[in-house]
């Protein structure tokens, strides 16, 4: 389970939907993510990680540091 990417998207009072289509992935899977019924690609937490302006590690909850760590580069995955 992914509390985090609950927390993040309701703090941006944003939908589930709004964030699948975000991802190009359908509602249902990201429910799925959220749940951690379905595990979640590593690709789709680098983009959720920068449309955050969080880090991986915040998401995946090894950290409570929501600062995210300097980038190698600017461009998004």
């Amino acid at each position: 389970m992914y509390p985090r990417l609950r927390d993040l998207r309701e703090d941006s009072n944003l939908t589930q939907t709004e964030i699948a289509k975000l991802l190009n992935v359908d509602q249902r899977t990201y429910s799925n993510y959220e749940t951690g019924t379905r595990g979640v690609p590593a690709e789709v937490f680098i983009r959720l990680a920068y449309f955050y302006h969080t880090s991986v590690d915040y998401l995946l909850g090894l950290t409570n540091e929501f600062q995210p760590y300097p980038r190698c580069h600017s461009d998004e995955s």
